[in-house]
């Protein structure tokens, strides 16, 4: 199995030594020891790698996002890996995983739960719905209705439901994986605007190339039930998450590159090709996002390349083309590049 994403680049950075932290702005009594994050996820990627082929870069996006409590929405065509993806992450974190299959007869309840009679004693109880989970995989999100859908909107964002006026808070890690075929739209409930700011990511898989292709063929053509799935392994834990998760928010970003990202988004804002530009909220997402990307590559502090290898993603289920571009053939990916290269990026 094999996958890529669209518009990103694949190969990984090394470890970088500290640089001049005069030069950077960093305090060096302040340097932080990123090393556990990125073995951790070095690991992930290494127990993926026995069953996906040339998959690095979607694994580093998918643990940026759950190490900043985001969720992701995997688009590519049927066949490319987006759910075994999701279920071989799962594998290697030691959290319960669950799988809703959206269909165009399921109901809100059938995700988020429903109350049941006990007869013994006369009275309700809330049976709990497969949203309670850590890792949550939404298959084919689209095939839903929009009341389904919209199901999770209180609980993607503030990791809670409420059902009958009681709240009921989700364990740690809480990270849904959604999936969507972009191709075919015959019967499918196109996610409004709202309920897709509700994912950091929208990560656009494209088919494996030829090399890859042949690998698959080679590590599976004796392997027709892929029993190496089996040999994935626990690699991390919640607590060790959560730990990550605070020397992620400690990453240094430099006031230059503050500047860049608000730049950025308000260049959305203020573009002719765009009729809906980027929220706080996708500012908000560049920054999260890039700093663990940074400590993902081996960093304790961000680079222009940590956020042009997030901007994509952040951003392009965020904005709506203007009609002119629309009609033009333009696509949003074309408009972030262009404003992504025209302003200028601090060195």
């Amino acid at each position: 199995m094999s996958e890529q994403i669209e518009g990103t680049p694949q190969e990984v950075e090394p470890i970088i030594t500290p640089q001049n932290e005069w030069e950077l702005g960093i305090d060096p009594s302040k340097r932080l020891n990123v090393k556990p994050i990125f073995e951790a996820i070095d690991d992930i990627k290494g127990e993926i790698g026995k069953v996906l082929i040339g998959q690095e870069h979607t694994i580093e996006m998918l643990m940026s996002a759950l190490l900043t409590g985001g969720h992701v929405l995997l688009e590519g065509v049927p066949g490319i890996a987006k759910t075994l993806t999701a279920k071989l992450m799962s594998k290697t974190i030691d959290s319960e995983f669950s799988r809703i299959q959206f269909t165009p007869d399921l109901m809100p309840t059938d995700v988020s739960g429903t109350s049941v009679f006990n007869v013994k004693e006369s009275s309700f109880y809330f049976r709990k719905g497969p949203i309670f989970s850590n890792i949550i995989l939404i298959d084919e999100i689209n095939r839903a209705p929009a009341k389904t859908q919209a199901s999770l909107m209180e609980v993607m964002e503030e990791k809670q439901l409420t059902y009958d006026g009681v709240t009921y808070p989700m364990s740690y890690p809480f990270f849904v994986i959604a999936t969507q075929n972009p191709i075919e739209q015959e019967g499918t409930y196109a996610l409004p605007e709202a309920q897709l700011d509700r994912f950091v990511f929208r990560l656009k898989l494209k088919l494996p190339t030829l090399e890859q292709e042949l690998a698959i063929l080679e590590k599976f053509h004796g392997d027709f039930d892929a029993k190496s799935t089996a040999t994935v392994e626990k690699k991390v834990s919640p607590q060790k998450l959560a730990e990550f998760k605070s020397i992620i928010e400690k990453v240094y970003i430099r006031p230059e590159l503050l500047r860049y990202i608000a730049m950025v988004i308000d260049n959305t804002r203020n573009n002719g090709d765009l009729h809906l530009g980027a929220s706080p909220r996708a500012s908000l997402a560049l920054v999260k996002t890039a700093k663990a990307l940074a400590t993902i590559r081996g960093r304790d502090f961000v680079t222009p390349d940590d956020i042009r290898a997030v901007s994509v993603p952040v951003l392009n289920h965020r904005l709506i083309l203007s009609h002119e571009r629309e009609m033009e053939g333009a696509t949003i990916d074309e408009v972030i590049d262009s404003i992504i290269t025209n302003i200028e990026i601090p060195r």
